[in-house]
């Protein structure tokens, strides 16, 4: 591929955009957010439990009820996955996730329709589920729009 002036500005325009992105106030909330769960030791550590645990899971799902810890596994995840969901500073970090994610839905979103409708964006996230079939979805599928 060959440098062209038209390369640089696009990537100085990204560049730009990533500054922005990068100092608005949905990225700042999440990495306050990040900040708060992973800063407390106690939380990290549960999480950190809760990731083996998953693991174990894993493990126990493929052999199902015939594998012998499956009902203390099964047990211990509830109850490890719901303390983890009512801690307010994990609660946040999800919020603040989606927030981001939704946010770059968009801006990813905004980028491909400026190029052209026919441009195909991600339609896994509650962001394009919730648009329209103008967007240049074009599949055909789920929206029930035709290509």
């Amino acid at each position: 591929m060959l440098m062209t002036d038209e390369w640089v500005t696009i990537l100085e325009h990204a560049e730009d955009l990533t500054e922005i992105l990068l100092s608005s106030d949905v990225v700042i909330s999440y990495r306050n957010a990040h900040t708060n769960v992973y800063s407390d030791s106690e939380l990290a550590k549960k999480i950190h439990e809760f990731t083996e645990m998953k693991e174990r899971y894993e493990e126990v799902q493929r052999f199902g009820r015939y594998h012998p810890d499956y009902n203390i596994v099964m047990k211990s995840i509830r109850v490890q996955k719901r303390e983890l969901d009512m801690n307010e500073h994990v609660a946040a970090l999800r919020i603040a996730e989606n927030d981001v994610q939704h946010l770059f839905d968009e801006v990813g979103s905004i980028v491909a329709l400026s190029v052209s409708e026919s441009v195909k964006v991600p339609a896994g996230s509650a962001f394009f589920s919730d648009s329209s079939c103008g967007t240049g979805c074009g599949t055909g599928g789920g929206c029930s729009c035709s290509a």
